[in-house]
């Protein structure tokens, strides 16, 4: 390519693709570079086939359930093969639509690996191509243990490529992954142990949604064993995992391990002399404007290492292109009241600050509200799951600051409220709002 293009997004993720389709939108000439399949993570082996499980996870309980509403169902065996056939034929329409929308957009998509060798130009199997500006949206991969046997285990990404659903199961990690994946085959029937090395699940999180997340496992028949970490698996005699723990003791015969204990930034096909700058713990790092160390190249999304969320990515990406061709001066994105859910069961909702987090920063200005119920949902079932939100406000006209749901449904609700939060609304705003009887969600205006 002998002309020099506005824009190289190497990365064909969310991130970068919706950074793409917003320059180009603005009349950049972009170019993208992707090797591997369109879609990242996220899409491929991410937010979007783990949904997929979860769904499937959620219909387990329900064909139970109705039989107390009066329907003849018998829950018989879960065909994981077709399950698995379903998913990946829709993850592949995603990637025929986002290259189609590629295309529309009028952004050149070049296939192979890229390789950063200076402020404005990148490589792509031994070709240079020079641009403006270079945006960095290539993600993470996961992290794998430096232990004996490590390669017997299994990471996100293969999880995804399992044929058959292993009975005996041992998850490793207390994040995002490692809960979601513990209640997806714990649902399905799986015999699953959870080994993480702090003494919570989701550590990060409010500790409302910790335990209500400690509590679903166990209610699914997950065994949970904090403060424990594997210090090698080997390949037992009858061909299955076991897990050794020190100490002479061990969890025997695993069908699967997986191996959840978080991400690293993928930074490999940056040349040293370039001089982009990493953190410590190796993400690139950026200012507000996602400015990287290097003028010209900017870094978005999970590379970044700030709020490792797919929208997120896609959100600092369009504000990106919106600041630099679509004149729109000063334009970021603010990584402050970001909502987020964790698919898991319970399913879990949260924005804004934690209560600690809070009463670190306002001290004794914060007061929290309470509710804790069965919904209505399970009212003929003979389980009764409750649903916990709590409302952390802050000063003497009670302004929201964080909003922690866990429970049935509240994935969908999160969302309205997030809005609230963001614009200020009050504890006086959300009693004022008329409730939608009858609904777990309007808890959240009638809480005393």
């Amino acid at each position: 390519m002998s002309e020099i293009v506005d824009l190289i997004v190497v990365g064909g993720g969310s991130g970068g693709m919706a950074t793409a389709r917003r320059a180009a939108e603005y009349g950049a000439r972009v170019v993208l570079v992707e090797p591997g399949r369109l879609g990242g993570t996220c899409v491929n082996v991410g937010c979007v086939p783990k949904k997929v499980m979860w769904n499937a996870a959620e219909l387990a309980g329900a064909v139970q359930e109705a039989r107390k509403y009066g329907f003849d169902v018998v829950r018989g065996s879960h065909d994981w093969a077709a399950l698995k056939a379903g998913r990946d034929a829709y993850v592949t329409r995603l990637n025929g639509i986002y290259a189609a929308n590629l295309a529309k957009s009028k952004v050149q998509l070049v296939r192979g690996f890229a390789r950063v060798v200076d402020a404005h130009t990148i490589e792509v199997d031994g070709h240079r191509i020079a641009g403006k500006h270079i945006v960095l949206a290539t993600g993470g991969r996961p992290r794998h243990p430096g232990i004996p046997g490590a390669e017997l285990g299994i990471d996100s990404d293969g999880f995804f490529e399992l044929a058959a659903r292993p009975q005996r199961v041992t998850v490793i990690g207390s994040g995002y992954v490692g809960v979601e994946f513990a209640g997806v085959l714990a649902a399905l029937g799986s015999e699953v142990t959870v080994l993480w090395r702090g003494k919570t699940l989701l550590g990060d999180f409010d500790p409302m949604l910790s335990e209500a997340t400690h509590e679903g496992l166990v209610g699914a028949g997950a065994t949970l064993l904090p403060q424990t970490m594997p210090v090698a698996l080997a390949r037992a005699a009858g061909g299955g995992i076991d897990v050794q723990l020190g100490n002479g003791r061990s969890i025997a015969g695993q069908d699967t391990v997986i191996w959840a204990i978080g991400r690293e930034p993928v930074t490999d096909y940056i040349d040293p002399g370039v001089g982009v700058t990493r953190d410590a713990r190796g993400y690139i790092e950026v200012d507000e404007y996602q400015q990287t160390s290097v003028a010209g190249i900017l870094a978005i999304g999970d590379v970044t290492g700030r709020a490792t969320l797919t929208p997120v990515a896609i959100a600092a990406g369009r504000r990106l292109a919106d600041r630099i061709w679509g004149g729109q001066a000063g334009r970021k994105l603010s990584y402050e009241n970001i909502p987020t859910v964790l698919f898991g069961h319970p399913p879990l909702g949260t924005v804004g600050l934690t209560e600690a987090e809070a009463r670190a920063r306002f001290g004794a200005a914060v007061k929290c509200y309470h509710s804790t119920f069965v919904p209505m949902y399970y009212a003929l079932t003979a389980a009764k799951p409750r649903t916990r939100m709590k409302l952390v406000t802050v000063g003497p006209e009670e302004r929201i600051v964080g909003l922690h749901l866990a429970g049935r449904g509240v994935d969908e609700m999160l969302q309205g409220f997030a809005v609230a939060l963001r614009m200020g609304a009050t504890k006086r705003d959300f009693d004022d709002t008329v409730a939608i009887h009858p609904t777990a969600a309007e808890e959240l205006v009638t809480m005393r």
